[in-house]
């Protein structure tokens, strides 16, 4: 039994040895090799007390008969020992590995990697190799387990991108996030409009049906509702279609549904005007409204009570035109008129003050005393929303007249009403609208819509492929270039052995007849053409054989000598004379080229003695040398400018410089002869005599390339200028140099253009970009300063004021007057135009008077809820015009009342 227990006990130290040296290498190896799914399977046995086969093991409390158990615990002891020491030493190395993985962990955080999946990867391997040892991963005892306890306890320690907070930012500008566009609308197409039964049943004779007949929309509804039951564009379109010989009419938004319709589409008012000009429109609008509000016309007529908006001093014909169609046409019973923001101030409680109704096609004042309008203190400024979109596009098409896109009318009414609002210090805020800090946030681009070039991306396969085959072609190129050399080596040296062989031929030949015989015969005209070509073969060859070795040689010229020039000609044969000839040009040729290259050497002593003079002029008068050169540098920029104003003037063929260019081509083509010269010169012989006559081939030359040169060398001085200037004027920084000044991140017209980004001219998104900045201030102050739109107008605050201060100056209703400044019209919803008019308004009057501006609930729909809440009323059923009244009066007939145009 002895012996069995110490071959058990033998057996399983020698498997807890196994176990815990596996372990270490196991351990190291999964954290170092093994991915995080595999560690979750790996089970380590790393102790001897551990269950076998279903029995609990020997422990130490257990009686033992072996007389070797203690000398096999003292074994088993310091296998634990040196078991620790490896694992100590095993942790110590992958404590190592972890601070080396920290460190790549954040180079790669700090590469702009997905700090989310680098944490988590991070995470998972510290958890799954080291924390997770107990439990889930290994079986071990207590005491093993807290030896494998990692040194850092706590994240803080740990790299920014293996926790969950987010990573430091690195040491540099985080890169500038690109620019919020905003997209045009499409034509307003709302799509079918179902007949409206519900209001027509709930209605009975009393009801009035109440039409807001305004020139943005018109709004149509019954006098029992809270808001209109729909709103119309005033267009028509009508064409007939002559495949199904049918005419077809579109009323309001339906126009845009087709592209015929949309061409042929009418307003009812004058663009610009609140006057009806196009009655078969109006008639096609007032169709639709009453189709769509579900009136039964069974009868043949409308048969409810009508109450029509009209603007302030109605054309008498205009208001003829329209009750006769009411009356005659549509059989209305009864019909009323009155002024849209007469009724919205009603509608808004309002009984003595002032209203400011700045609508789509005009702004108009009108004082209000006891609900009464005193109409003949009304004022009236020609401008609203429509005037601001047409000022809009206007502006636009100056800022870029290339621009590839067309903004129509209703995309620009879009942009001003999205875009603009008002300011409360225009002349403050203009002057600093383009500074390039927090221009980001004023700059608004508009992106239209644009069909980008598709560029085929090509894999790294592709590339690779195709760049094998531009080496390939180069070596297959190089190797024809060698093989090429390689022959015309071989030429020249076999035509070099020819010569040699010919030299030695003509040295056998005593007669120089016979010598000029086979000269002639073989194309040379003496010997020394001969020698000469000998010598020219052989440092060609020479040369050749050089570089293919890849060493150079300088060439050795000789003087050339000039033996016959000396020789009188009558010592000289035909032949002599002829070479006699040809050697006085070739030293004429010779001398010429001697001389430009001393001109040369003295131009280069001259440029040396000008700097040398010019560093003495520097050095005794150091202020006055920079003031020369900033003069000179001046001069130059000038010269560059006119350049370019030129070229902007030439590429249009109205202006001044290009009709310049016209005459003078015209002149130089005339087919006019001149008068014949005569001795001693005449009015013909003095071009050319000035050198600013040639500057006309100048002045006509226009294409690419033409005075290239003379720019090549203005940009060259200047850039020479400013090198002087930056080395030795402690004033002139590299921010003063022409390159700096013209920098887009500097220029004002590229943040005009183009707001605080660059601009890729063949980029065709940014090609179909437009930035409003300053128009988004620009247009809405014309409100308020007409003149700068050209506007020979007063603006809203002076017309304001003189009604207050003049007009009604002796009024008793002044004071209440001023306690009630009302708003309404579509054209007071900009941001700040209220707080802008409430400012404006206190510093022109008196400092103790009480102001109050307010603004209508709704500047759009109120002046409908104001003239429907005006019909429910009995009291106003006296104002309407009935039909007898019509027939009996004529239709030039009205009804005064205090919401409508007074009878003139």
């Amino acid at each position: 039994m002895c012996r069995d227990d110490d071959a058990e006990l033998e057996t399983e130290l020698a498997e807890v040895e196994l176990s815990r040296r596996t372990c270490i290498k196991l351990l190291t190896l999964a954290v170092l090799i093994l991915p995080t799914k595999h560690l979750k399977g790996i089970h380590l046995i790393a102790t001897p007390h551990s269950r076998r086969n279903g029995k609990p093991s020997r422990t130490s409390a257990e009686p033992v008969a072996c007389s070797h158990y203690q000398q096999c615990c003292q074994y088993a002891n310091s296998l634990d020992q040196k078991a620790m020491i490896m694992l100590t030493v095993a942790k110590e190395k992958l404590n190592e590995a972890i601070m080396m993985l920290n460190k790549n962990l954040q180079e790669i955080n700090i590469q702009n990697m997905d700090t989310e999946l680098v944490a988590q990867m991070f995470k998972n391997y510290q958890s799954n190799v080291l924390f997770h040892l107990e439990g889930k991963h290994a079986i071990v005892s207590e005491t093993f387990d807290s030896q494998l306890q990692p040194t850092f306890t706590s994240s803080t320690d740990m790299a920014p991108s293996a926790t969950d907070e987010a990573p430091q930012p690195a040491g540099r500008n985080p890169p500038k996030p690109p620019p919020k566009l905003w997209s045009v609308s499409e034509p307003p197409f709302e799509g079918f409009k179902p007949v409206d039964q519900e209001g027509w049943s709930r209605s009975n004779s009393e009801t009035a049906i109440v039409i807001d007949n305004g020139s943005s929309a018109v709004r149509a509804g019954w006098s029992f509702d809270s808001k209109p039951r729909f709103s119309v564009l005033p267009n028509m379109a009508r064409y007939r279609d002559r495949k199904l010989n049918r005419t077809f009419t579109f009323i309001g938004a339906d126009v845009y549904a087709d592209g015929t319709a949309r061409g042929q589409s009418k307003p009812i008012y004058e663009p610009g005007s609140n006057i009806i000009n196009n009655w078969d429109a109006m008639e096609g609008v007032l169709d639709y409204c009453f189709v769509k509000m579900g009136v039964d016309g069974r009868s043949g007529r409308v048969d409810r009570p009508i109450v029509m908006t009209e603007p302030i001093a109605n054309l008498g014909y205009s208001r003829k035109t329209m009750s006769e169609i009411l009356f005659e046409c549509y059989g209305a019973p009864s019909v009323a008129y009155g002024i849209d923001s007469l009724f919205s101030y009603s509608y808004n409680g309002g009984r003595s003050g002032l209203v400011m109704d700045s609508s789509y096609t005009s702004t108009h004042v009108i004082p209000v005393i006891d609900s009464k309008p005193l109409l003949s203190q009304t004022t009236r400024l020609n401008w609203g929303r429509f005037q601001s979109a047409q000022y809009l596009l206007k502006l636009l098409r100056l800022k870029y007249p290339t621009f590839p896109g067309k903004i129509s009318d209703s995309q620009a009414e879009d942009l001003v009403r999205e875009h603009c609002y008002v300011s409360q210090d225009y002349e403050n805020e203009l002057s600093h609208y383009l500074d390039w800090t927090g221009l980001e946030d004023r700059d608004h681009t508009i992106q239209f819509p644009y069909t980008e070039q598709i560029v085929v991306q090509k894999t790294e396969e592709e590339l690779a492929a195709a760049a094998e085959k531009r080496k390939e072609s180069g070596r297959r190129l190089q190797a024809q270039a060698a093989k090429m050399r390689l022959e015309k080596l071989k030429k020249k040296e076999e035509e070099l052995e020819w010569c040699i062989q010919l030299q030695a031929q003509l040295e056998e030949i005593s007669t120089k007849k016979e010598k000029a015989r086979i000269l002639e015969s073989n194309d040379f005209d003496d010997e020394n053409q001969l020698n000469k070509r000998v010598k020219e073969l052989e440092f060609a060859i020479k040369k050749a054989r050089n570089k293919d070795l890849g060493e150079t040689e300088e060439e050795q010229v000789e003087a050339p000598t000039f033996p016959l020039l000396d020789v009188p000609d009558d010592q000289l044969d035909e032949e002599g004379i002829k070479q006699k000839r040809q050697q006085r040009l070739m030293k004429s040729n010779y001398d010429a080229r001697q001389r430009a290259k001393i001109e040369k050497e003295k131009e280069k002593a001259r440029l040396a003695e000008e700097q040398r003079l010019d560093d003495q002029r520097r050095e005794e008068d150091p202020q006055g040398w920079i003031e020369e050169r900033r003069i000179a540098r001046q001069a130059i920029i000038q010269k560059i400018k006119d350049r370019e104003r030129l070229k902007a003037e030439l590429g249009n063929r109205k202006s001044l410089a290009n009709q310049m260019r016209m005459k003078s081509i015209a002149n130089l083509a005339s087919d006019t002869p001149t008068k014949k010269r005569r001795r001693g010169g005449g009015d013909d012989d003095t071009f050319g005599a000035d050198d600013a006559d040639w500057g006309v081939y100048r002045q006509i030359a226009t294409g690419e390339g033409s005075d290239d040169e003379e720019e090549e060398d203005l940009s060259k001085n200047l850039k020479e200028i400013e090198s002087q200037l930056l080395k030795h004027d402690p004033n002139f920084t590299e921010e003063s140099t022409r390159e700096a000044q013209t920098d887009w991140t500097k220029s004002i017209l590229h943040a005009f253009l183009h707001g605080p980004y660059p601009f890729d001219p063949e980029s065709q998104k940014e090609i179909n970009q437009i930035h409003l900045n300053v128009e988004r201030i620009r247009v809405p102050e014309v409100v308020f300063q007409p003149t700068i739109a050209g506007l020979d107008q007063a603006g809203i605050v002076e017309i304001a004021s003189n009604i207050l201060t003049e007009r009604l100056g002796d009024s008793p209703y002044r004071d209440d007057v001023l306690k009630d400044i009302f708003l309404t019209g579509g054209n007071t919803l900009f941001q700040g135009f209220e707080e802008r008019l409430r400012a404006e308004l206190r510093a022109v009057l008196p400092a103790e008077q009480i102001i109050n501006v307010r603004k209508a609930n709704d500047c759009v729909l109120d002046a409908w809820r104001g003239a429907a809440q005006w019909a429910a009323e009995k009291e106003s059923k006296r104002n309407f015009i009935t039909r007898e009244e019509f027939l009996e009066k004529g239709a030039e007939y009205i009804k005064e009342h205090d919401q409508g145009n007074a009878a003139y």
